[in-house]
């Protein structure tokens, strides 16, 4: 992994975003984490196709997350969420994202994800992460 690898992914919050307090309704931020994980993947050259394609990965379901508030985001808001890749296990990593308006900092969330394959009975099992991707991401 390249320690400084982040990546910026650019949200204009949409009226859709937002509860009836005209604020960002906290669901959406995890849709927003979730694209801003793909933009991750895909500024290091492996794209979310590429990587099923590929590496025959169904993705990278989310198996916990959290998210830190520290100042509400509104419809307009133009926000960049930087993320980078903190942890890399054997078949999970975690991400970290910060979401600014502005340059200040709105909103703190992380993420575990496991690198998952189709296990041919319905589910899904663990894989291996490709040293490859570490080493990109």
């Amino acid at each position: 992994m390249t320690e400084d690898r982040t990546n910026d992914y650019e949200v204009l919050v949409a009226w859709g975003d937002c509860d009836a307090a005209g604020i960002v309704f906290y669901p959406n931020y995890f849709k927003m984490f979730n694209a801003a994980t793909d933009a991750l993947f895909a500024s290091a050259g492996f794209p979310l196709r590429r990587l099923i394609d590929e590496f025959g990965t169904v993705g990278y379901p989310m198996i916990t997350t959290s998210a830190q508030f520290h100042l509400p985001n509104r419809f307009g808001d133009e926000l960049i969420i930087r993320s980078r890749a903190l942890v890399w296990g054997r078949s999970s990593f975690e991400i970290e994202h910060q979401v600014f308006k502005g340059g200040v900092l709105t909103l703190t969330g992380h993420e575990k994800r496991v690198w998952a394959q189709s296990d041919g009975a319905g589910g899904i099992k663990s894989l291996p992460i490709p040293d490859a991707i570490k080493a990109a991401v």
